[in-house]
Formats: C-alpha cells, structure tokens, sequence
C-alpha cells in the first residue's frame, strides 16, 4: 500500500487540503474516490477489466454548495510546473506535472510555468465567469522556488 500512497500526492498547508495529485503511474485496480466526501466536486480514478458491466444510470439533480471553485488539469502532454500558495497569497511549494498526471487544485493559490510546450484538458464547474472567477496577484520570484520532488512525491 505504500506504492500507493506515493502516486497519490495531497498538498496541505496547515490543515488545508490545496491539491490531490495522481501521478500518472497508479493503475490500481477498482474504483478509488480521492476527495473528501463534502466537496462539490468529487476526483476518482477507475480501472476495470474488459467485460465488466457498469449499470446504466441517471445522475439526479443535487445543488451543490459551492464558495470555491476547483479545477482538475489533466496533462496530456509536456511539463508544467505548479507553484502552490495558501489562502493569503503566500507561496508554499512547487511540484513538476508531466504527461499522464491529474491534479485537482482544492484551496489556496496557484499558478503555473510551462516547462516543456503542454497540451491539457481543464475541467470546473460552472458557471463560469471569467471576470469575477479569480483574483490575480504577485507570484513567487524565480529565486524562492521549492520543488518538492514531482507528482509521485509525497515531501515525507
């Protein structure tokens, strides 16, 4: 199990949960829910053998609460570097994303350098508005960056 835990990477700054990472190395098998049950948006991994049969279904109408808008990057392709600062704007850490990794930005700051030219995909839920959505501020200077090891590094 411990394989496991260090393809899935949470990023917390004292107490607060800002990213869930998976490395694009886990492929456990079954289904694997990574988000705390009280999220509005939920982040899960799934494999299953050929010829499993997955019950048609309907996905009932719920209304989330929603203060804080989380993004899931799924990186296709290159390398990106994920600089993480906490609720005050204050820098914490970065990590290196390559191709085949997800992470779910949960709270907090971020922000991003393109390292190796990336195609990746952007889920959030909406509606979004692209006005009032964020609020931008001054990032880490080039000289204060801590990188934690990459998306399989848990920092212990």
């Amino acid at each position: 199990m411990a394989a496991v835990k260090i393809m899935i990477t949470e990023i917390k700054h004292k107490g607060q949960l800002l990213a869930i990472i998976i490395s694009h190395k886990f492929a456990e098998p079954g289904v694997h829910f990574f988000t705390p049950a009280h999220f509005s948006q939920q982040l899960a991994y799934m494999k299953q053998p050929a010829g499993k049969l997955i019950r048609a279904h309907t996905h009932n109408t719920v209304k989330p609460d929603a203060y804080y808008t989380k993004e899931v990057l799924i990186i296709k392709h290159g390398k990106l570097r994920v600089d993480f600062y906490d609720e005050d704007r204050n820098y914490v850490e970065s990590r290196i994303l390559e191709a085949g990794d997800v992470i779910m930005l949960a709270g907090g700051g971020h922000g991003f350098e393109v390292l190796e030219e990336v195609e990746m995909i952007e889920v959030q839920q909406g509606p979004y508005d692209c006005k009032n959505s964020k609020t931008l501020f001054e990032g880490v200077s080039e000289n204060e960056i801590k990188i934690r090891g990459g998306a399989d590094d848990t920092g212990e």
